[in-house]
């Protein structure tokens, strides 16, 4: 048996350690005593006990998961009906042209998306009256337009690989096709449309740069909060905030993963079990 060299696991361990040291740093400085983040003075969880006091930071957190909620969800529906007409309908008036708007927010800068949604708000304020000011409608819709493309190229994805004999034979056997997409499509593809709903919530959930510009006056979210206190300098207080990010972020992909692994192990024991009886 051949064992992989030794500069594979070089190359793996710093991998892990370029992404993960920071973090476990940032993690460690947080409970910190002193002022400056980066001078150990003692361990402390005082700067925990000033963020939960903070009301500022919980208006921020709240309404970033309020848009990120709302924004994800849209997303995702859009995204999965975008993602069904691409990958089944192959041949449609007008395919390239929105294989292109699908397209084009994955490789835009987002500098360019922010410029321009912020642009349509105004001119939609000047023409039709709507919307009269920038806020948590407006950050909702731009976050929407950007984040479907993700679920649209997953669910499409998920769908190009997806084996078309299952949908035939659910219509021989008299099923319609509204019924075909309840019951067949959209349990296969469930594992992809929860991923995409969660990507389309981590995106909206952490985005600076199209939130400012489309964000206005008392609608600060958390990341446009944490950048403007890490302008003035890194506190202690911002590592126990990363922290407890931190920490949801990995309990939720911990729920997830635990969750899709298991429907898609239910999965595989349904098609066993149907092989056998056909067998």
């Amino acid at each position: 048996m051949n064992r992989p060299p030794l500069f594979l696991y070089s190359c793996l361990c710093f991998g892990f350690a370029f992404f993960y040291v920071p973090i476990i740093s940032m993690i460690v400085f947080s409970f910190n005593r002193s002022r400056l983040a980066t001078v150990w003075g003692g361990f402390s969880t005082e700067w925990y006990g000033k963020l939960f006091h903070n009301p500022q930071i919980f208006r921020a957190a709240w309404l970033s998961l309020e848009i990120a909620l709302v924004s994800a969800t849209f997303a995702t529906i859009l995204g999965t009906m975008a993602g069904i007409a691409m990958a089944r309908f192959r041949r449609f008036r007008g395919r390239t042209l929105m294989s292109g708007f699908i397209t084009a927010p994955l490789i835009m800068p987002e500098v360019i998306t922010g410029i321009s949604m912020l642009m349509m708000f105004i001119l939609m304020a000047e023409w039709i009256g709507w919307p009269s000011s920038r806020g948590f409608t407006t950050i909702t819709i731009a976050h929407i337009t950007f984040s479907m493309t993700f679920v649209t190229t997953i669910v499409q994805a998920r769908l190009s690989s997806m084996d078309l004999s299952i949908e035939e034979a659910a219509m021989d056997l008299g099923s319609k096709p509204w019924q075909v997409l309840k019951d067949v499509t959209l349990p296969v593809i469930s594992p992809a449309i929860l991923s995409g709903w969660l990507l389309a919530f981590t995106i909206s959930l952490d985005d600076v740069v199209i939130t400012s510009f489309v964000s206005g006056p008392g609608t600060t979210t958390l990341p446009i909060l944490v950048w403007s206190k890490v302008r003035l300098g890194v506190t202690p207080d911002i590592n126990a905030l990363a922290t407890v990010i931190v920490l949801i972020v990995t309990v939720g992909v911990t729920i997830a993963g635990i969750l899709l692994q298991r429907q898609e192990s239910r999965r595989e024991k349904d098609v066993q079990m149907a092989l056998r009886s056909g067998g």
